[in-house]
């Protein structure tokens, strides 16, 4: 080091840098202070002389940062971890996702005079109902993505889905069962199997609702499920899909051959709303009683040809939540009455629903939903529902008995329904939802049985409350 080894080079910088305090000093003190310094630079030699130097690492040598104890156990977590991965897979548990809930549901209702829990009861038991619809169920759901982008679903719902809506015994306890294959790439695929219907805005399961019960245009003038074949398209922000299908049966009974046509089709339009539309085109089981035979027994009918045409739109943002949806149908030959001269008519309806949330805090949600059909076309008809129902409020003036033919003034005209929901749901923790709702049922002719004293009436009252829990 040049400052150890030229002690005098230094001193001269020194006195270089300060001139006027070298002249001032004699020579004794002079070489006083230089005898320091070199005694100082010998006692900084000396020390550094005295200070093993670090071993430098050899070369290929790796700093772990641990001891080789922790060494040993890092490898065998390794290997571990690397073992329960290899067996995950040869299980078939490898990109499987299985979910699940339930929702036993309390609900009052005044026209019939009942009130009670409903949980698991059986849809052939009760048939379909706006107080008895996709609630008070249990669901395991199974998803798996396999390598190549195959998809596989299936959902179980015994009782109260759609494979025991469509089961004329229903004893199916499959809501879902579905396959998604990818077709060159992961956006063009081909979908075969059971799949509930995508229309409208509301879905099925109560984990993905806001209130007890569905809507008017869900309950009467949407399809259950389609089996069959199809494709699925997405391009950008829209997704389309389409299939060739049963209509509401997984298996076509004598003398039914042709499929309809379903297709949905969505359009994301940014990060808080969009729209979609779908419909349903074919022909479908009519189950008109209006026309007997001469000696009283009701005909059956043949399939008669079907079209449904819905839109529907959402916007969320932040507490807020709007949704609505339109839709209209019509079926050849299945109102509820026929004409004067006893001659099929044909079932004409459309329907509007519109929903509303806010949340008051993250935990708080509170609902309103208004729905409303026009019905009023031939006496009245909608989706399967070809002959009157004083439960839900189908078909023309009860006190009229019109039954086979319209002989009275008033039953070519059928009721429109319209219906009023306001509830609330509360997040009690991350697994359970709280709901409960009123509902105001009304239409505008007496088509509602009252069963306290068997009379009309335009208006039906009902009260529900359920606990969601998921995992």
């Amino acid at each position: 080091m040049t400052i150890v080894r030229k002690p005098a080079a230094l001193v001269l910088a020194l006195a270089a840098a300060f001139p006027g305090l070298a002249l001032a000093q004699s020579n004794e003190e002079l070489l006083k202070e230089l005898k320091a310094l070199k005694d100082r630079v010998s006692d900084l030699e000396k020390k550094l002389a005295e200070k093993p130097a670090a071993a430098a690492p050899a070369a290929g040598d790796k700093q772990w940062g641990m001891t080789p104890q922790q060494q040993q156990d890092f490898n065998r977590i390794a290997v571990k971890t690397e073992a329960l991965e290899d067996n995950q897979e040869a299980m078939g548990f490898k990109g499987l996702k299985i979910s699940g809930y339930f929702d036993p549901a309390y609900i009052w209702n005044r026209d019939q005079n009942r009130a009670g829990f409903q949980f698991l009861n059986r849809v052939s038991d009760d048939g379909y109902n706006y107080d008895n619809g996709y609630f008070g169920t249990v669901s395991l759901d199974f998803q798996k993505e396999m390598e190549g982008g195959t998809k596989w679903r299936l959902t179980l719902m015994p009782n109260r889905g759609a494979g025991s809506i469509a089961d004329s015994g229903g004893n199916s306890i499959v809501h879902e069962a579905s396959v998604s294959v990818p077709l060159g790439d992961l956006q063009t695929r081909f979908i075969a199997g059971q799949i509930p219907d995508w229309s409208g805005y509301e879905y099925i399961q109560a984990t993905q609702t806001k209130l007890v019960t569905r809507g008017l245009l869900l309950d009467f003038t949407e399809p259950t499920a389609y089996t069959g074949a199809g494709m699925e398209i997405i391009s950008g922000k829209w997704d389309v899909k389409g299939v060739l299908a049963n209509y509401n049966t997984t298996k076509n009974p004598a003398n039914r051959r042709s499929p309809v046509l379903a297709y949905r089709a969505d359009y994301s339009k940014g990060e808080f709303d969009g729209f979609g539309f779908a419909g349903v085109h074919g022909r479908a089981a009519n189950f008109s009683e209006g026309v007997v035979d001469a000696d009283g027994n009701v005909v059956t009918q043949k399939d008669s040809w079907l079209d449904l045409f819905e839109v529907d739109g959402y916007f969320i943002r932040g507490d807020l939540t709007l949704q609505g949806q339109i839709g209209f149908g019509h079926q050849k030959n299945a109102s509820i009455v026929p004409a004067a001269d006893g001659s099929l008519r044909d079932a004409r309806w459309w329907g509007i629903s519109g929903l509303a949330a806010y949340k008051f805090i993250p935990r708080w949600e509170g609902t309103v939903r208004v729905d409303y059909i026009d019905d009023h076309a031939n006496g009245g008809g909608l989706l399967q529902y070809s002959v009157a129902d004083d439960r839900n409020g189908i078909g023309p003036n009860a006190n009229l008995g019109c039954v086979t033919a319209a002989t009275a003034p008033d039953c070519s005209n059928g009721a429109n329904r319209y219906a009023i929901a306001v509830g609330f749901n509360y997040l009690l923790n991350a697994n359970t939802t709280i709901k409960a709702e009123y509902r105001y049922d009304g239409a505008s002719k007496p088509v509602f049985i009252d069963l306290r004293d068997n009379t009309y009436r335009r208006n039906n009252h009902l009260l529900g409350t359920t606990v969601v829990v998921s995992f």
